[in-house]
């Protein structure tokens, strides 16, 4: 009888337990489920601000969704929502906050390229002045060039591609200002090594022709002629028909501008000629 006792003991516990899981897997269920259309409304309702242009609560609404349910799929698409509403007021330093915790809590969401483009494009956009935006320069070139190494095959790695080569053109220009300031201080040597990185770091930019032509007078005016003629002849080779090597080739013609101004002169008296000519023959 006791035994009997023990075993019908031991059942209720048995369904008591199975009972109250049951209900505890009902009520984590409809929690969820209620969890889940809470996440949904607040991303629902940021979507709407977004459209509306109150970008700032379109913000503050993504987050809450994101911080509702993290486990959620409409989570990181909320953080990713969020960056780019702080994008669109121009909150440059919330766009950079919330990528990169993007990137550190969901490192293998299908849309982490998009994270990336738009923490470059975010750098790229505090680019104003190449004398002064030296750390916003460097950080996009590195995130762009991220892009084009991990996501080639992306619709992101084109504008990327283009994107780097306007920051080449920004590092050229500041090396040339600098170049320039050095040469006009008199300071050859550090001038000769700026327009000399311009030649060697950025050689498919608009500023490769004056740099040659700048080592070309700054190697003159030391007294290095052997050395200048050298960056004239690359100049020659590659630029010929430029004011650039026209500059430099007057350097070692010093009668090469003034021979240049006579037949100008000279053509234009002839112009004139023919001109009153034809007249004559109408």
């Amino acid at each position: 009888m006791n035994n009997f006792k023990i075993y019908l003991l031991t059942l209720f516990v048995i369904v008591l337990t199975f009972s109250c899981a049951k209900e505890k897997t009902k009520d984590s269920s409809i929690k969820e489920i209620s969890l889940e259309k809470q996440v949904l409304e607040a991303y629902t309702e940021g979507k709407k601000s977004l459209e509306e242009g109150d970008v700032l609560f379109a913000a503050k609404k993504f987050n809450e969704a994101e911080m509702l349910f993290p486990q959620s799929e409409w989570a990181p698409k909320a953080a990713l929502m969020a960056a780019y509403a702080y994008y669109r007021q121009d909150y440059y330093g919330d766009v950079i906050a919330e990528i990169n915790r993007f990137i550190r809590v969901y490192p293998k969401h299908p849309q982490l390229d998009y994270a990336y483009y738009l923490l470059a494009v975010t750098y790229y956009e505090q680019i104003i002045d190449e004398k002064k935006d030296l750390n916003s320069i460097k950080k996009a070139k590195t995130t762009f060039q991220f892009i084009l190494e991990n996501f080639p095959e992306t619709e992101y790695a084109l504008d990327s591609e283009f994107k780097l080569d306007l920051i080449q053109e920004t590092l050229a220009a500041k090396e040339m200002y600098v170049g320039r300031y050095y040469f006009g201080k008199k300071k050859w040597i550090p001038a000769i090594n700026r327009f000399r990185s311009v030649i060697d770091n950025y050689n498919r930019t608009i500023y490769v022709e004056e740099a040659l032509y700048r080592l070309v007078e700054a190697h003159y005016i030391i007294g290095l002629k052997e050395e200048a003629k050298k960056y004239a002849k690359l100049l020659g080779y590659n630029y010929q028909s430029s004011t650039w090597y026209e500059k430099s080739y007057s350097l070692f013609n010093k009668n090469y501008v003034e021979n240049k101004n006579k037949l100008t002169k000279k053509d234009k008296k002839s112009s004139v000629l023919i001109r009153k000519f034809k007249s004559l023959l109408e």
